[in-house]
């Protein structure tokens, strides 16, 4: 982009039934990947596949029936109410036999996102957290086989993070291949099937959190000491960075 190279040899399946996490410090290009996942970019060299054929091969129609896409930046032109914003997600079902589920859809992601008690308010007079939260019903409701989602829990609190990615896992349990940028490393250890670990575009890990999500790999990645440790009660990993008495003012 702009003459800088922002991936490079990058080669990743992403699978039906499964959470894939990407991780990174910042500039690592987890937002670029997604958008060339998606089809937002179109790569220089290689091609991108879904369902065994290029993304060129299908029309955005097709492509809207096989992927959702819910983008870190959430913006809206026009004053839609949340409910307008779900039913959204149900265009590409237009004249399918799919479109006779559109309300049951709307109304049941609309509830699993907590947001059904906002179906009347305008998207422009949203906080952050209650717009990604409405961004997700629509991507839920949209029925896609994958999902891409950029930064879903930035801005939400603690329960509707757990929510969120609740709602994301059971979607993999149901067969969805989900793909989630994250930059909260515990909760990509709790929810992630595979993680893929980035830095300066390209990928450095791929495996189980178990696998990947290591002091010292994570520590070089981040360029700053970071500490994984076991939770005594579930045994998810819970990954904190270093600290020192020093750094924190306590002598």
């Amino acid at each position: 982009l702009g003459g800088t190279p922002i991936l490079d040899g990058v080669d990743l399946d992403v699978r039906d039934g499964e959470l894939l996490a990407l991780v990174g410090p910042n500039g690592a290009g987890k937002s670029t990947l997604l958008a060339v996942l998606a089809g937002d970019l179109e790569p220089d060299r290689g091609t991108v596949e879904l369902d065994g054929a290029t993304l060129r091969s299908w029309t955005q129609v097709e492509m809207a029936m096989r992927r959702a896409v819910m983008l870190q930046e959430l913006t809206m032109s026009f004053p839609f109410t949340v409910r307008q914003t779900v039913e959204m997600g149900r265009s590409p079902w237009i004249g399918q036999d799919a479109e006779d589920d559109d309300e049951r859809r709307v109304a049941e992601s609309m509830l699993a996102t907590d947001v059904e008690h906002l179906a009347d308010r305008r998207f422009t007079s949203l906080s952050g957290g209650e717009r990604a939260r409405a961004a997700m019903a629509r991507v839920v409701a949209q029925d896609a086989r994958v999902l891409l989602l950029d930064e879903p829990t930035a801005a939400l609190d603690v329960r509707h993070q757990e929510q969120v990615l609740t709602l994301a896992a059971r979607s993999a349990r149901l067969g969805v291949g989900v793909v989630v940028v994250m930059h909260d490393l515990s909760l990509a250890a709790a929810y992630a099937d595979r993680i893929v670990v980035l830095a300066d575009g390209a990928v450095r890990a791929v495996g189980t959190p178990q696998e990947v999500l290591t002091s010292d790999l994570l520590s070089t990645v981040y360029e700053h000491s970071i500490d994984v440790l076991t939770h005594p009660v579930t045994g998810d990993l819970i990954v904190v960075p270093g600290r020192t008495r020093q750094a924190l003012g306590r002598g």
